[in-house]
C-alpha cells in the first residue's frame, strides 16, 4: 500500500481516511494521541511528551504500557492485518517515542504549510494578488478548531496551541497581503471566524477593521472597534494598544467628514484629539513619541527667499491639501545648499506633519562609494516606526510594501537627502495622500518627475546680492558695509557657493581683527579657482576656498583632515580619529575643534564627525597626492585594528561563551576603546554600527581579508541581540566570501556557520541548516573540538525550531562533553542551561535542575548576567513544573531582575508569563494577572506573535471568574 493511500486532517476534526474511506479512530485516547502525532507533522514526538499529553502531570504508572498498547491499536487500524508486534510502514519508532510518517499529500497542515510559504515567497517578491490568492487556499484547509473532538485537556498542550498560533498569524498576513492588492472582500470571512475565536488580539482586529474600511463597510469597521475597546476594558483592564488605535485613526483620516462622534467612548479614548494626541497611551508604559529625525535647522539661514516661496506654495493656501502626495526633489551641484534648503523649509512645515517627520542620508555621491543600498534605508524607517525586527520580511519590495502600509492613511514628512537616482528613491516614497517627501540630488531626478509628479526646484549659486546678505548675516552688517570693494571680491572668489562662502565666514569670525580686504588677498594668493564646481565630477579640482580654510590650521590638523577621508563610514568618533592619524584622544579631540572652527568638518552629534560630501571628495583628493601609499595603509589598518579590536571586546562582554579566533596585538597607535561592561559594550556598538557595517565592506574589498571576517564574527552577539538579522545575514555572506577566497577550511566553517545562525533567525531553514552540516563536516576534518561543539549548539537551536526537542537535547549534549574536554567554563555553563532547558521541556525536571544549578554556580563567577537571568528561569520552570511554587516564584523574580538590568524586554516577557503561571498554580488569580497584563504590554510593543497566547490566559481566567 502507497503512502498516498492514507490522508489525515487535523485541522479542524481529526479524520482519517484510507482508500478513500473514512476510518473510526476508536476510543477517545486512541484519537488523542493520533491529533498529537499529526500536530507534530512528521517529527518524532518523545514518549514523556505523548504521556505528558494524554495524562498531564497525573499519568498512571501504566502510562508507558498503555501507550504501546495505543500505538499497536494505530497501527492495525492504518493498516488491516498487520501482524501484532511488527512496526509498519506508517507508525514507527524514533528518537525514543514514534513518528507518523505523513507529506503534504497525506496531511492538510502540512499542505496548508506549503502553501503558506508560497504565499509568503510572492509577498516577498512583491506580487501581493498571488500571496492573498495562495493564502485563501491554504486557510481553506482549516475546518475549524484545530483537533475538534479531542479532549480539551489534550488540546491544551501546547503542540495544539502552536497550531492554532500558526492560523492566526497566517490570517494577519494574508490580510495584509490582500489589503496591499486590493482584494480586502476574499479575507474578511477568515479574518471574522479568526476574530471570533480570538476576540481580543488586537492586531487581527486591527486588520479586520482595516479591512472592512476597505471593502466599503465604515461604519461596521467603527463598531468592530468600539467592541473591541469595550472588551478589552472590561475583560483585561486595559485600553487598546497601538496597532488597534492606528487602525481607526486610519479609518477616521480616509474620511475628512469624521465627526469625533464616531470615537468611542469606552476606555481613556474619549475623542479624535484624545485618540492621536501623546496621552492616548495605556497609562501603564511610556507613550512612543512620533518621530522627530530631522537635523537641526541652521539659524543663520538666508538668501532663498524665492526658491523657500516656492517650495511652501502646495502646503499653504487655497492648494493645500491632505488628499495630495506632494514629492519635491531640489537639486543643484555640490556645495550649493540643497540640504540647508531642505532642512529649513522641513522645519517650517513640520507642524503639519503631527504623525512624524524621517531623515535619511543617502550618501548617493559619498567620494568613499558607501551609497547607502535602498533596502538599508527602508529598514532603518521601518525600525524607526517600531516595527520589531524579526517582523520584517525579506527583499526590498516586500520592505518597502509594509513601509508604505504603515504610512498609509497618516501625516508624515519624509526628506530624503543626497539621492543618486531615481531607483534609489523610490522605495522610500510614500503611497497614499497626506505625506510630503523631499528629495535633495545633484542629478535633476527626471525619472521622479515624469513616473511620480515630483516638483522640480533647481538652485542656483548666489547672485551678488544675496552672497552680500549671506555674509551679513554671519559677520554683521557693519563690517560688510565698511568694506564693500573687499565683500565684492570675496563673493566672486567663491563663485556664490554657500559652502565656500561659510568657509570664508568662519574664517573672519575667528578673527575679528582681520580686515576682509586682508582675508580677500589671503584669498587671491591661493592661486585656485571654482570652476571645478560647475562640473558633475567636483573631486577633481575642489578650488581655492577649501585650500585656503586648510592653510589655516595647524599641519597636524591639516593631515588629521586628509587622513578622515580613509574612513569608510558616514561619521567616526575621536578614538577612531585618533587611530586614523596615530596619535593620542585627547590631541586628536583638539584637532578636530580645528577643523569644525573653520567649518571643514561638522560635529553633528557630541564626539561624532562627519563631512560634507564636497568637503570629503577635497580630503580624498589631497589624501591620495600628498601622503604615500605606505602611509595611507598604515592609517587604514591602525583603523580597522581599533575597530575589530574594540568589537571583540565587546562581543565577548555580551556572550563570554564565544570561541573567538585568536587576534594578533595591534598597533601601539590603533588602541582598542575601553569597556566597562556589556552596557557599555552595547552603547558602543550601537553608536558604531554604521560605521563597523562599512569597516567589513572596506576590509573585504581592500585584500583584508581576514580581518574583514574576524570582525564580522565579532560583531554576532549585537546582531543576536539586537534582531538586526538581515544587516547580519548580508555581512554574514560578505565575510563567507572572504573566507573562501582565503582558502582556510577553519575561517570556511566559521564563516558557514556564522551565515547558516542569521539565516536560521530568519527563518531560511532550507538555507541554514545544510551550511551547519557542512561546516560540522569540515570542523571535524580540521579535528576542531570546539568548533564543532559550537556547531552543536547551532544544530540544537535547529532542531528545537522544527519541533525537535530529543534532538535539540541531542546535540547539546554532544556540545556539552566536547566544551568540558576543551575546558572552556565559559562556553560550558552556557551549554549547561541549555541542556537543562531542553530537560525541563521534556518533562525530565529533576535532571534540568542538575544542569542548571551547575550551569548557575559558573555563570556567578564568570560575572555573567545575561547567562544567570536564563538560568534562572530554567530553574524556575522545572521547580514549576515539580509542583514547588515557592522555589519558582523566586526563581523568576531572580531573573526578572537581571534581565530589566539588561534592558532586554523580550525574555522579560516569557518568564512574566511563566510567573503568572505560577501564580495562578498557587491559586493566587490577581497576582497572575498583573503578570500576565505586564507580560502582555510588553509583548505587543514588540509586535510580537506570543501576545496571543498571553491574551488567551487572560481572556480564560477572566471567563472562569465569570462563571464562577
Amino acid at each position: 500500500m502507497g503512502l498516498e493511500q492514507v490522508r489525515f486532517s487535523v485541522l479542524g476534526p481529526v479524520r482519517a481516511w484510507r482508500a478513500g474511506t473514512e476510518l473510526d479512530l476508536g476510543r477517545p485516547q486512541e484519537r488523542a494521541l493520533l491529533a498529537l502525532l499529526l500536530a507534530r507533522a512528521d517529527q518524532p514526538v518523545g514518549m514523556d511528551e505523548i504521556v505528558s499529553a494524554l495524562w498531564g502531570h497525573r499519568p498512571p504508572h501504566s502510562a508507558v504500557n498503555v501507550v504501546h498498547r495505543l500505538v499497536g491499536a494505530l497501527r492495525r487500524l492504518l493498516e488491516p492485518g498487520l501482524p501484532a508486534r511488527a512496526t509498519g510502514r506508517w507508525l514507527v519508532r524514533d528518537a525514543g517515542g514514534y513518528r507518523l510518517l505523513t507529506d503534504s499529500g497525506s496531511l492538510d497542515l502540512l499542505r496548508f504549510r506549503e502553501l503558506r510559504d508560497q504565499a509568503r515567497r510572492a509577498a516577498a517578491e512583491g506580487v501581493p494578488a498571488r500571496s492573498a490568492k495562495l493564502f485563501a487556499e491554504a486557510l481553506s484547509l482549516w475546518q475549524g478548531p484545530v483537533a475538534t473532538g479531542v479532549g480539551a485537556e489534550v488540546r491544551a498542550h501546547a503542540a495544539f496551541g502552536l497550531l492554532s498560533r500558526e492560523y492566526v498569524t497566517a490570517v494577519r498576513e494574508a490580510a495584509d497581503a490582500a489589503l496591499l492588492a486590493g482584494l480586502s472582500a476574499t479575507v474578511l470571512p477568515d479574518l471574522r471566524r479568526a476574530a471570533a475565536e480570538h476576540p481580543l488580539d488586537e492586531p487581527l482586529l486591527s486588520r479586520l477593521i482595516l479591512a472592512l474600511a476597505a471593502d466599503t463597510r465604515r461604519a461596521e469597521a467603527l463598531s468592530t472597534y468600539r467592541e473591541a475597546c469595550a472588551r478589552l476594558a472590561g475583560e483585561l483592564g486595559i485600553d487598546a494598544g497601538p496597532q488597534l488605535r492606528e487602525a481607526h485613526r486610519t479609518v477616521l483620516l480616509n474620511d475628512p467628514g469624521t465627526a469625533a462622534t464616531d470615537v468611542p467612548e469606552t476606555g481613556a479614548v474619549t475623542s479624535e484629539a484624545d485618540e492621536t494626541g501623546p496621552g492616548s497611551a495605556d497609562p501603564r508604559t511610556p507613550p512612543v513619541p512620533a518621530p522627530a529625525q530631522l537635523p537641526h535647522d541652521v539659524p543663520t539661514f538666508t538668501g532663498r527667499e524665492p526658491e523657500l516661496d516656492e517650495a511652501l506654495g502646495p502646503l499653504t493656501g487655497e492648494r493645500a491639501s491632505a488628499q495630495t502626495v506632494v514629492i519635491s526633489a531640489i537639486g543643484g551641484m555640490a556645495g550649493i545648499g540643497k540640504t540647508t534648503l531642505a532642512v529649513h523649509w522641513a522645519h517650517q512645515v513640520a507642524d503639519q506633519f503631527p504623525d512624524g517627520q524621517l531623515y535619511v542620508n543617502l550618501r548617493g555621491f559619498d567620494p568613499s562609494g558607501a551609497v547607502m543600498n535602498p533596502a538599508e534605508a527602508v529598514r532603518g524607517f521601518l525600525d524607526t516606526l517600531g516595527v520589531p525586527p524579526e517582523r520584517v520580511p525579506h527583499g526590498v519590495d516586500a520592505q518597502a510594501a509594509l513601509y508604505r502600509s504603515l504610512l498609509a492613511g497618516r501625516r508624515f514628512l519624509v526628506l530624503l537627502d543626497n539621492a543618486r537616482d531615481t531607483d534609489q528613491v523610490k522605495p522610500l516614497l510614500p503611497g497614499t495622500p497626506g505625506c510630503l517627501t523631499i528629495v535633495t540630488s545633484r542629478n535633476q531626478l527626471s525619472g521622479l518627475v515624469a513616473a511620480h509628479g515630483a516638483r522640480s526646484l533647481t538652485l542656483r549659486p548666489f547672485d551678488a546680492d544675496q552672497a552680500r546678505a549671506f555674509l551679513a548675516r554671519r559677520l554683521g552688517a557693519a563690517r560688510i558695509d565698511a568694506e564693500p570693494w573687499a565683500v565684492a571680491e570675496i563673493t566672486a572668489l567663491c563663485a556664490g557657493l554657500p559652502l565656500a562662502l561659510a568657509c570664508v565666514a568662519a574664517r573672519a569670525a575667528t578673527h575679528p581683527d582681520f580686515t576682509l580686504s586682508a582675508i580677500a588677498a589671503e584669498l587671491r594668493e591661493a592661486h585656485g579657482s571654482l570652476e571645478a564646481f560647475a562640473r558633475p565630477d567636483t573631486s577633481a579640482d575642489v578650488g581655492a576656498v577649501f585650500s585656503w580654510s586648510l592653510a589655516a590650521v595647524s599641519a597636524p590638523a591639516a593631515r588629521l583632515f586628509r587622513l578622515l577621508a580613509l574612513h569608510p563610514g558616514p561619521d567616526l568618533s575621536v578614538p577612531a580619529a585618533a587611530a586614523l592619524a596615530g596619535r593620542p584622544v585627547r590631541e586628536t579631540r583638539r584637532l578636530l575643534s580645528e577643523l569644525t572652527g573653520v567649518h571643514l568638518l561638522d560635529e553633528h552629534a557630541p564626539g561624532r564627525y562627519a563631512f560634507h560630501d564636497l568637503l570629503r571628495a577635497h580630503a580624498t583628493e589631497l589624501v591620495h597626492t600628498q601622503d604615500s601609499e605606505e602611509d595611507r595603509g598604515a592609517a587604514v589598518r591602525r583603523l580597522f585594528e581599533h575597530c575589530l579590536h574594540t568589537a571583540r571586546a565587546a562581543g565577548l562582554l555580551l556572550a563570554p561563551h564565544d570561541d573567538p579566533m585568536p587576534l594578533e596585538p595591534p598597533a601601539p597607535e590603533s588602541v582598542p576603546e575601553p569597556l566597562a561592561d556589556d552596557t557599555a559594550a552595547l552603547a558602543w556598538l550601537t553608536a558604531e554600527y554604521a560605521g563597523l557595517l562599512a569597516v567589513v565592506d572596506a576590509a573585504a574589498g581592500s585584500g583584508h581579508d581576514r580581518l574583514a571576517c574576524l570582525l564580522a564574527w565579532s560583531l554576532e552577539p549585537f546582531f543576536d541581540r539586537r534582531g538586526a538579522w538581515h544587516d547580519w545575514a548580508v555581512v554574514e555572506q560578505t565575510a563567507l566570501d572572504a573566507a573562501e577566497r582565503l582558502g582556510d577550511p577553519a575561517m570556511k566553517a566559521r564563516g558557514l556557520r556564522a551565515l547558516a545562525r542569521a539565516e536560521g533567525r530568519l527563518g531560511l531553514h532550507d538555507r541554514s541548516r545544510p551550511r551547519l552540516e557542512r561546516a560540522l563536516e569540515l570542523f571535524t576534518g580540521l579535528g576542531d573540538a570546539v568548533g564543532r561543539a559550537d556547531t552543536h549548539r547551532s544544530l540544537g537551536w535547529e532542531s528545537e525550531q522544527r519541533g525537535d526537542l530529543p534532538g535539540a537535547l541531542r546535540h547539546n549534549q554532544l556540545a556539552l562533553e566536547l566544551f568540558r574536554s576543551a575546558g572552556l567554563r565559559a562556553a560550558q555553563a552556557s551549554v549547561l542551561n541549555s541542556v537543562g532547558w531542553y530537560h525541563a521541556l521534556l518533562g525530565e525536571h529533576r535532571q534540568a535542575l542538575s544542569h542548571c544549578f551547575e550551569a548557575l554556580t559558573m555563570l556567578q563567577d564568570l560575572g555573567d548576567r545575561y547567562g544567570q537571568a536564563g538560568t534562572w528561569d530554567s530553574i524556575a520552570y522545572a521547580y514549576q513544573h515539580l509542583g514547588r511554587h515557592p522555589h519558582a516564584l523566586l526563581g523568576y523574580r531572580n531573573a526578572l531582575s537581571l534581565y530589566r538590568e539588561l534592558g532586554v524586554p523580550y525574555p522579560e516577557a516569557e518568564t512574566l508569563t511563566r510567573l503568572g503561571d505560577t501564580h495562578l498554580a498557587m491559586g493566587n488569580h490577581a497576582s497572575a494577572r498583573d503578570s500576565w497584563r505586564a507580560a502582555l504590554v510588553l509583548l505587543t510593543e514588540l509586535g510580537h506573535p506570543d501576545a496571543e497566547q498571553v491574551r488567551a490566559r487572560l481572556r480564560e481566567r477572566a471567563e472562569r471568574l465569570g462563571s464562577a
